[in-house]
Parts: structure tokens; C-alpha cells; sequence
């Protein structure tokens, strides 16, 4: 019979976000996630390298399925918010992508290992707000990369940080009322933030 080398790799990356989200990629080992994945951990080291290596797959992994899944086209100033809670609602049924990259960050030595690669994904996102800015659909006064930054954040820190999130609103985001709320908010803020700015009359 056929190894699955494929379905192989896509258990060890499951596995993986589980256990990198769950404790980070210091407190990960290979046979927690080898065993996660029911696989001999040789296969993880063949498949991925080291553990290193294999947290690296892990996030351009799962911010590559982030990307296809919420794609940024500004075609009017709403689309902005749009995408701000189409990035919300993703990041609501994987909360493990937040914790992944706030676990990155605490480990930050100035660059990541594909970090060529990996900015592709943000520049795109900054070309398509300088694009609308200069259509005059968005306030030109903000940096378009700022701004990515600035509504990605919107879009994710409730997943980053449940806990601030809960003690502020009384309840967490599993309440489907309080999660409609939150969305509600992060698309009107970002459309805020991004909306042209007009000039008063006299």
C-alpha cells in the first residue's frame, strides 16, 4: 500500500497548530505532536525539519488559508469595514491562528525564517488600500500599511486576548448576541478609520 505522504503532512500540520497554539513553540516537542498526528516523529523530522522549521509551516500555513478565505478587493469605502468582519468571523472559527501569531511575537528576533514570503501576503493587502486611497475611496492621509495593521487589529485582538474581551463585555464569544456586537463594532470602526476625510464647509 501507498504511504500517504500528503494526508501525512496534513496531520502533522493539525497536530502542530494544536500544540503550538496550546503551548507555544517552546513548550512543544515533536513527540507530543507525533503523537497528536499518529505518526512516527521521524516522519515529522523528514516531512518538516526541526521544530523550528515546522512552527514556520505552521503560521504561513494557516495565515495562507486566512488569505484565501478573506481576500481584500476595494471597490467602495464599506468594503473596508466588510473585510474587518469577514477577518473577525475567521478569526472567531480559528482561534488558534491569533494565539500561533502571538506566540511568534513573544519570540521575535527581528525577522522569521520566510519573512520574504510571508510580507508578499501584507503588501498585497497595502496595494490594494494605496489603490483605493488614491481613487479617493479611503482617507489618504494614513499610511495604507498602517491601516492594513490598524484593521487587522481590530479584526483580531478579541480572539487574541478573550480574556480582556470577556471582562469588558460580561460575557465571551460564544454568546452569539454578544459576538454579533463585537463584529458590528469592529466593521464600523474600521470603516471609520478608513472612511475619506471631508471638508467642513463654511
Amino acid at each position: 500500500m501507498a504511504w500517504d505522504v500528503e494526508g501525512t503532512k496534513r496531520r502533522i500540520l493539525e497536530g502542530a497548530v494544536a500544540e503550538f497554539a496550546a503551548h507555544g513553540p517552546a513548550g512543544t516537542t515533536v513527540d507530543r505532536i507525533a503523537k497528536r498526528a499518529q505518526v512516527n516523529r521521524e516522519r515529522v523530522y523528514n516531512y518538516f525539519g526541526d521544530k523550528s522549521k515546522l512552527f514556520s509551516a505552521v503560521i504561513r500555513s494557516e495565515l495562507d488559508k486566512l488569505a484565501a478565505a478573506v481576500p481584500l478587493t476595494i471597490t467602495r469605502t464599506a468594503d473596508v469595514g466588510e473585510f474587518a468582519g469577514r477577518t473577525f468571523d475567521y478569526q472567531r472559527a480559528h482561534p488558534d491562528l491569533a494565539r500561533l501569531v502571538l506566540w511568534e511575537g513573544l519570540s521575535d528576533t527581528g525577522s522569521v525564517p520566510d519573512e520574504i514570503a510571508r510580507t508578499e501576503l501584507y503588501t498585497d493587502k497595502a496595494e490594494a488600500m494605496a489603490a483605493a486611497q488614491q481613487a479617493g475611496l479611503l482617507d489618504d492621509t494614513l499610511d495604507p500599511a498602517h491601516l492594513v495593521f490598524l484593521v487587522i487589529a481590530l479584526s483580531s485582538y478579541w480572539s487574541a486576548a478573550p480574556h480582556i474581551a470577556r471582562m469588558l463585555s460580561g460575557s465571551d464569544v460564544q454568546d452569539s448576541a454578544e459576538a454579533a456586537r463585537r463584529r458590528a463594532a469592529v466593521v464600523h470602526a474600521a470603516q471609520q478609520i478608513a472612511a475619506p476625510r471631508t471638508t467642513p464647509t463654511a
